[in-house]
């Protein structure tokens, strides 16, 4: 089973995938500037190591920020809009909330130290500028380093500009065998020739060939390759040729720029045809792709799908393509400059339409299968694949929403991924990117319901809930028009879910059950029969009738023991634990709490770590442990601030709540509950979780009276 995924106090930085060799002067600026400034620019040309750089030093500094170092790639990124839910996913924040995504990142943020690595923002210079600045206006401990070729021109920001490496004869006493561009291009040629060694034979070519390549690393990596099949006299000698083509017949040097696309040409011409292909056709992915990503986009004329392993393979040696290990297999990617230069010849070839479609269509299958196979025992597999694919289905929709012909599928690839939206902390981006291309297909049709009852959906669990009724009435409306029964029940089944969120109890339980009625053959379990069962249940409670719910959830939580189902077995578990609570059963009422809490954070499912938090401060009160319960509520309520509306804005959670709240204080005096109460709220989600699940140190801390 994959790891559970929650909030990691040390951050996400990725793995160095090769040594970092040099720039220790420069190492030390940066170090110095990010001590002096919240805002740090990396600047320089392109395959000049700015990403590279950035990410050295953000491992070298990760010590010094308690809350940790935490990486965003914006390269692939087309809509300005999307900037600040891309840093809230890589934050790991479960994005619920209806509200702003700046004041979401502004509360999470909080007095946290941390320092946010944002690469590539060039192409998106002046969103990355305002957000910044609103950012680090309002969350005093951040610190934030950027990488982009130009200055962001933001409020307080410090520019350091990365050049290329010194070459041997800038400085006229250097000894060549020091130099870091002659020792990043040993450390590259050793690599791939673990015999090479440089002595007072190889080192006047060494040195000349870093002069060529004008000390820029990414071309002396590349060049460094080729020592597989050629010497570096060889190396020198093609290349020469090649620039002297390029800068005509006078002896005027080619600007860096040039160079550096030189350097790549050189490689591109030393592929075969067929690479050359392969590498046009990966640039369409974003970020990293697995294998059979690539065998699906990729394959079509001149480029049979049983060749694409062994030509990967082939890119990955020439350094064109990097490789790094997951627990899910291997995936790679392109360096943004190479795949930049992989995206011009895909234009050129007049291919870009065809593989950006293949690349689509096979998201957009995924989609699907993760969809049919979610409510199954491999749950949590697909909520870690579709995550990892999370920057691809982003370009996926981009190709569906601006080209002609292709709004219908971008729907069909949105409601697909419901479970993404709303199980997988990415509300707020799955509400916005439906209601933007519901927008462009007002016509009602059977994908277009779908679509509606999703986003209804979504608007339930963002505490929306007029929001919910109205996409779900919509639903219905249309569902009527073109005869899709399914989606009316579905609409259905949302109405029930708002009018239990309501307290409109006689409505709710009408709604939910005939949606338990159409789903009781089990054809559908998620979203229909499963979750209508956990808030029929709920109504059940609320209505005074715990038995009658404990016949239903157990009834649940078997049906989704067979499937090995474990995101709504969670809810059907805290829905019991509740009813436990109401009978007087607590021991079995804070089991099934603490268990409702483990499965939850194998999907970061804030929303019903709240609801379970709830119940575990309600039976730490009853337990004589007013002070537990008062910093449980404090961390639950700051942790529902950020990610949705408290208590899902339901009338019921909310009196449960206050009751809670105003028995600690009279337990416990105003003042003790407020500072358990604001002690909690600086609880992360996992320290929340590793409370409540009540470990020797928390039974210390918090002595029943």
């Amino acid at each position: 089973m994959a790891t559970p995924s929650g909030w990691r106090r040390d951050g996400n930085l990725p793995n160095e995938l090769t040594s970092f060799v040099g720039r220790t002067r420069l190492l030390t600026t940066l170090r110095q500037r990010l001590r002096e400034h919240r805002l740090v620019t990396v600047t320089g040309i392109g395959g000049v190591g700015k990403s590279r750089t950035a990410l050295r030093i953000a491992h070298l500094v990760s010590g010094q920020f308690k809350d940790g170092v935490w990486f965003a790639d914006l390269a692939r990124l087309q809509d300005s809009g999307m900037v600040r839910h891309t840093i809230t996913s890589a934050l790991g924040i479960a994005d619920q909330s209806s509200r702003s995504a700046d004041e979401t990142l502004v509360e999470w943020l909080g007095d946290r130290e941390i320092l946010l690595i944002i690469d590539t923002c060039e192409h998106l210079v002046d969103a990355c500028a305002a957000l910044f600045e609103n950012l680090l206006t309002n969350a005093r401990g951040l610190t934030i380093l950027a990488t982009s070729r130009q200055s962001l021109n933001a409020r307080g920001e410090h520019t350091v500009t990365i050049p290329p490496l010194a070459v041997p004869g800038d400085l006229p006493d250097e000894n060549p065998f020091t130099n870091e561009a002659v020792q990043l291009f040993v450390a590259r040629a050793s690599a791939v020739v673990p015999n090479f060694v440089l002595d007072e034979r190889n080192v006047g070519p060494v040195s000349e060939l870093c002069r060529r390549l004008d000390g820029i690393p990414l071309a002396i990596e590349l060049a460094a390759v080729r020592m597989r099949a050629l010497s570096v006299e060889q190396i020198l000698e093609l290349l020469a040729d090649r620039f002297s083509l390029l800068a005509g017949a006078s002896r005027t040097a080619l600007p860096r720029h040039q160079t550096l696309r030189a350097a790549i040409g050189w490689s591109h011409e030393l592929c075969e045809p067929a690479e050359r292909l392969l590498w046009a056709r990966l640039s369409v992915f974003a970020g990293d792709f697995e294998l059979d990503a690539a065998r699906y986009v990729c394959a079509g004329d001149n480029l049979p799908g049983e060749d694409i392993m062994d030509l990967i393979a082939s890119l990955v040696e020439k350094s064109i393509l990097l490789s790094d290990g997951t627990p899910s297999g291997h995936r790679y990617r392109l360096i943004d400059t190479l795949r930049q230069y992989g995206e011009e010849w895909l234009g050129k070839l007049g291919e870009t339409g065809r593989v950006r479609e293949r690349h689509r269509d096979y998201y957009l299958q995924l989609a699907k299968r993760s969809e049919d196979a979610w409510s199954g025992a491999r749950q949590v597999y697909w909520y870690v694949r579709m995550r990892h694919e999370h920057d691809n289905i982003r370009v996926a929709l981009d190709y569906c929403l601006s080209t002609p012909g292709e709004i219908q599928a971008g729907l069909k690839l949105l409601s697909s991924l419901w479970f993404m939206w709303v199980a997988c902390g990415l509300a707020r981006e799955g509400r916005l990117y439906l209601e933007k291309t519901l927008e462009l297909t007002p016509q009602p049709s059977s994908e277009r319901c779908k679509a509606l009852w999703v986003l209804s959906y979504i608007h339930s669990a963002q505490g929306n809930i007029a929001g919910a009724v109205e996409a779900a009435d919509r639903c219905s409306s249309d569902a009527v028009r073109v005869g899709d029964s399914g989606a009316v029940i579905l609409a259905t089944k949302m109405l029930g879910t708002a009018a239990f969120l309501q307290n409109d109890l006689h409505k709710a339980s009408a709604l939910l059950g005939v949606a338990i009625e159409f789903h009781k053959s089990g054809r559908e379990l998620n979203p229909g029969l499963l979750p209508s069962i956990v808030e029929l249940s709920m109504v059940l409670l609320m209505q005074n009738d715990p038995g009658e719910a404990e016949v239903l959830l157990r009834d649940c939580i078997a049906v989704c023991t067979q499937r090995g189902e474990l995101w709504l077995r969670s809810y059907a578990i805290y829905a019991l634990a509740s009813v436990y609570q109401a009978m007087g059963r607590t021991s079995e009422a804070l089991a099934n709490a603490r268990e409702a809490l483990r499965l939850k954070r194998y999907f970061h499912d804030v929303l019903g770590i709240g609801l379970a938090i709830e119940v575990v401060a309600r039976q730490a009160l009853e337990d004589g442990q007013p002070l537990l319960a008062s910093r449980l509520m404090g961390g639950g309520q700051a942790n529902w601030r950020t990610f949705g509306m408290p208590q899902l804005g339901s009338p019921f959670f909310n009196a449960e709540h206050d009751r809670c709240v105003k028995e600690c204080k009279r337990l416990l005096g105003e003042k003790a509950h407020e500072e358990a109460f604001d002690s909690g709220k600086r609880l992360n989600l996992e320290e929340l979780i590793e409370l409540a699940l009540g470990d020797q140190e928390a039974e210390e801390l918090f002595p029943r009276i």
